[in-house]
């Protein structure tokens, strides 16, 4: 009994050492939780997903591997671990033939590489190409942890999970207070050169490869979990110009470690109680010196973005399993204005004020599968046609009110 009941606690003290109420996923996870124990241990896990849509409007469909993903990690020693995880998407690489003479579309990258340093149970410093805590799907984009075939929309062009960067981090919890975790980092900046107005900040992401300027990013988070609950805040405030001073000054940029700032923050909520699971999220970005970046750049870069979501689910089967199999029927409703505000210089778009109705199902025979089925209604402003570049009758046309039928399968293990 006696053994019992130390190894229990040896069990939870390990489950808690860096992640507290962390949930253990994966491989990758138990290496990150400390469930890994022996040293020189090297680990393997992954998550890969495969989607068709159906666009009801254009009646078009898209069959495709969204992703592969393979991590490998190892242990050193008690104190020193390497995590590292490598992404196809799309199946085959943009650039490549095949031996039928197809041209690939894809991408390979690598999605993190970075070492972790245990100081103590309580805290830890990740240093190399890692993903900062901002929202819900950017840490937690694992295919088992959101529902519906596609991540939320609103994370992926407000917020551009997933978005790594080079850099080192803190992250800890405070021990006089249970439940509640803090991260710091400092990495490198954005790009303002891939801004765009129907993309935001996503093509601005560095992804780790060599920049020429000297800017950086800075992001912190709280937090913390209380009973059923799980609240998180998180801000982002970082430098845009990636060039180096003298073609900055050719361009009449502002050059720096801050220069053209842009600012993101998020707060989100989620609670879980016996099958029930809400979770909500409102996120907002300001680009300062958009008209400045237009200039330079002539992308469209708005000025201020802004959006939420909420969603509602249910596992059928949660009495019956507890988790063990789950049949979880949700809807999310999300809405974004990627336009909200615009500099002097810039063309406001209204097809760039964005609703997405979502509903559907997501089965999991056994946990690191899930089977998904979704509709998704989009509704959107109209589309500005001073943006049109390509004429009648090439342009492809736009829908309003469109329906996207999704049916996906993935794994993570």
């Amino acid at each position: 009994m006696f053994r019992s009941k130390a190894f229990l606690l040896a069990l939870l003290s390990l489950l808690t050492a860096n992640t507290v109420y962390s949930q253990v996923f994966t491989a990758e996870d138990s290496l990150a939780t400390g469930l890994i124990s022996r040293n020189q241990s090297t680990v393997i896990s992954g998550y890969g997903e495969a989607s068709y849509r159906l666009n009801t409007k254009q009646k078009s469909a898209e069959t495709k591997l969204d992703r592969v993903v393979l991590f490998i990690g190892h242990r050193f020693n008690k104190k020193i671990s390497l995590f590292s995880e490598v992404e196809i998407e799309d199946a085959f690489v943009s650039g490549g033939i095949s031996d039928e003479g197809i041209a690939g579309k894809g991408g390979l990258a690598m999605e993190q590489a970075f070492l972790k340093f245990d100081f103590n149970p309580s805290t830890y410093i990740v240093a190399g190409l890692f993903i900062p805590r901002l929202g819900f799907i950017n840490e937690n984009h694992l295919p088992s942890t959101f529902n519906g075939v596609n991540r939320p929309y609103l994370e992926e062009q407000l917020i551009p999970s997933t978005w790594r960067e080079v850099g080192v981090g803190v992250y800890g919890s405070f021990r006089n207070i249970p439940g509640l975790n803090y991260s710091a980092s400092l990495t490198n900046g954005l790009n303002s050169a891939g801004f765009s107005s129907n993309g935001g900040l996503r093509g601005g992401r560095q992804l780790g490869q060599a920049q020429a300027g000297t800017n950086l990013g800075l992001t912190a988070a709280l937090l913390y979990y209380i009973g059923d609950f799980r609240l998180q805040a998180s801000a982002y405030y970082g430098g845009s110009t990636a060039l180096e001073k003298r073609v900055a000054d050719s361009l009449q940029l502002n050059s720096g470690v801050f220069s053209n700032p842009v600012k993101l923050g998020e707060f989100n909520i989620q609670y879980s109680n016996k099958g029930f699971n809400a979770r909500a999220i409102a996120a907002i970005v300001h680009v300062s010196n958009a008209s400045d970046i237009n200039r330079a750049f002539a992308n469209n870069t708005p000025e201020t973005m802004y959006g939420a979501y909420g969603e509602l689910g249910y596992n059928l089967l949660y009495s019956k399993f507890n988790n063990e199999k789950a049949l979880i029927v949700f809807g999310r409703y999300e809405f974004f204005d990627l336009d909200a505000e615009v500099p002097f210089n810039g063309i406001a778009n209204e097809a760039n004020r964005k609703n997405y109705i979502i509903g559907g199902l997501t089965y999991k025979p056994i946990r690191g599968v899930a089977i998904k089925a979704d509709y998704v209604r989009r509704i959107t402003g109209d589309f500005n046609q001073a943006l049109v570049v390509t004429p009648f009758p090439q342009q492809v046309p736009y829908f309003k009110n469109n329906g996207l039928v999704n049916l996906g399968v993935s794994y993570n293990f």
